[in-house]
């Protein structure tokens, strides 16, 4: 191929590898030409054995059949495509033991980085990525288990956006569904968005006692628990969901109860997934910038900066939330 080119084996392996040295535009052209007419394929086995890394990206996440996940993983292999590399990904089902498999299978790959959405990373897991000196970032959780780079969004602002904008409408108070016992204090999204639909009501001086429900983060679960809370004798006037996997589970329990919604009952979700405008009614809710924030993670982890010093608020990447403002809380 060097022959057929003209040059050397090192400049075409500069064009193959896209470095590590410069090479003239016209040498590119008759490497590439070369490559083209001898058919070559790069052994891509070959070079991570002698780069010790691949051009895989690992995508670790509680379960990618939410509509939020799904998204996310998307938006995370769009990005990881503009930089030249594919992504692994592994769906822990919010299971210890499956975080800790993937970390070790995509480990053992020589993934090029790690971008780690987890539910509740524990010591096992965080002793893991210690061992491999692995590059993590965290993408939309950030667990005390491990101080790595982390790319989230306002979560608790967010809630409080939406929860403010439902009580303006003049409704008596706002229940939440937010998660189960299980779900983390510190770190995790749905205890942020419960923080912050606390503070919101706290703010405008209204109690929040006996007026949080725990739900799982799916539809099914919280359609299920929905029926229970709309059938009781204390039925909310408005209800702030952690998820809008969660809303659209009660929008469906106030349809089978026949409850107009946002007549008799105001809704409100977080996170913007695309099903949220197709609810019946269409779901207010709040936004993040998913692209962005997987864009940012995607960019972390390949670029040499990873590792930067500093605080734990130094090491954090915030989005901005957004109102998203449709017919369920009561707007026309």
């Amino acid at each position: 191929m060097a022959r057929l080119a003209g040059t050397s084996t090192a400049v075409v392996s500069y064009v193959i590898n896209n470095g590590p040295r410069p090479v003239a535009p016209a040498t590119r052209e008759r490497v590439l030409a070369a490559i083209k007419e001898l058919g070559y394929r790069p052994d891509r086995v070959a070079q991570a054995m002698a780069s010790r890394r691949t051009d895989l990206i690992g995508l670790i996440l509680p379960d990618a059949r939410q509509p939020y996940f799904g998204e996310m993983a998307h938006a995370v292999e769009q990005a990881a495509s503009e930089r030249g590399k594919m992504v692994l990904v592994g769906n822990t089902d919010y299971v210890a033991e499956r975080e800790v498999h993937y970390l070790r299978a995509f480990l053992g790959m020589r993934v090029s980085g790690l971008i780690l959405v987890s539910h509740a990373l524990n010591d096992l897991a965080a002793a893991e990525i210690e061992a491999w000196d692995a590059r993590v970032v965290l993408l939309h959780e950030r667990p005390e288990a491990i101080d790595d780079v982390a790319v989230v969004t306002d979560d608790v602002g967010g809630a409080q956006l939406a929860v403010q904008h439902l009580l303006e409408h003049g409704y008596e108070y706002v229940a939440c569904v937010g998660g189960t016992a299980e779900t983390p204090s510190v770190g995790d999204p749905v205890s942020d968005h419960v923080e912050g639909w606390r503070r919101a009501m706290h703010e405008a001086g209204v109690s929040t006692q006996g007026r949080l429900f725990e739900a799982p983060y799916n539809r099914y679960d919280a359609y299920r628990i929905a029926l229970e809370i709309l059938s009781g004798p204390q039925r909310p006037p408005a209800i702030f969901c952690s998820t809008d996997d969660q809303a659209i589970g009660v929008l469906r329990a106030a349809r089978e109860l026949r409850l107009d919604v946002p007549g008799q009952l105001a809704v409100a979700g977080f996170d913007d997934i695309k099903e949220a405008a197709l609810a019946d009614p269409p779901l207010t809710t709040i936004a993040s910038d998913r692209s962005g924030m997987a864009r940012a993670a995607v960019d972390l982890v390949l670029d040499d900066g990873l590792r930067v010093t500093g605080s734990r608020r130094e090491r954090l990447k915030q989005f901005p939330s957004r109102l998203v403002v449709r017919r369920s809380c009561g707007c026309s």
